[in-house]
């Protein structure tokens, strides 16, 4: 199944892409996808058509960041957090930083997590997922010389273009991953391809710091990373899930 949010006349509202919306004419509303998954169930339908505008389709009150570091580090990965604000949807334009040097775009694999984290295990843990979607980590990385923690080489507006759609029946292990710019492919790869496996991603982060349903891990981008410039629009697709930010 693929989920979504939608903006509906009486606000947010979670739909499923259904078979005859290919040319996004609707979509049909559907229950809280997270209490359905906490229940072991797949969301009910509301009965609802839904034309509204696509949103972000999740609302993460943490968004976690992965930088593919490999056996050789100290930790399995390096973690670090980006402020969920600065998450947009699929299609709104991005105003780059003119401050903040190059900018980069990173197509990554993006976890939605469906439940709280606690007891996960590499081996458990796609129970704790509800899908994957793509994510656009824009990224400063000059002002890294002068913030090493990520802060700045991570903050804009509008920073971290998620979805349209958060895919159910994705294979955490193999999703495909691709970037282009300005129609031009950059970048493809797919999550067997990772130096550090998602589940161990995921593992390691859970093991400091538990997340719950809707938080977003952003699993790194070490072969899907691209410098761009304002006026190109960015496509970064993972399985049949595709995020199109232009920019400015």
């Amino acid at each position: 199944m693929r989920i979504g949010r939608a903006l509906s006349s009486a606000g947010p509202v979670y739909v499923r892409r259904s078979a005859d919306d290919e040319h996004g004419e609707g979509w049909e509303a559907i229950e809280d996808p997270f209490s359905a998954f906490a229940a072991g169930r797949v969301p009910l339908d509301l009965g609802e058509r839904v034309t509204g505008d696509l949103l972000a389709p999740s609302e993460p009150l943490v968004v976690v960041g992965v930088a593919q570091n490999g056996p050789a580090h100290a930790s399995p990965v390096q973690a670090w957090l980006k402020s969920p604000r600065g998450v947009v949807a699929s299609g709104v334009p991005v105003t780059l930083r003119r401050d903040a040097g190059t900018t980069v775009a990173e197509g990554e694999i993006a976890i939605v997590i469906g439940r709280d984290t606690t007891g996960l295990t590499a081996a458990t843990a796609h129970e704790y997922v509800l899908g994957v979607t793509a994510v656009n980590d824009l990224s400063s990385p000059d002002r890294v010389a002068f913030d090493p923690r990520n802060f700045e080489s991570k903050a804009g507006v509008g920073y971290t273009p998620l979805g349209p759609w958060v895919d159910t029946a994705a294979d955490i292990d193999v999703v495909s991953l691709s970037i282009r710019v300005a129609g031009r492919t950059v970048g493809k790869t797919d999550a067997a391809a990772l130096p550090v496996p998602i589940r161990e991603c995921l593992t390691y982060i859970a093991s400091w710091a538990p997340l719950g349903p809707g938080d977003v891990v952003m699993t790194g981008a070490p072969f899907t990373n691209a410098p761009i410039e304002p006026g190109v629009v960015v496509e970064v697709q993972v399985g049949g899930v595709t995020l199109v930010t232009p920019t400015r």
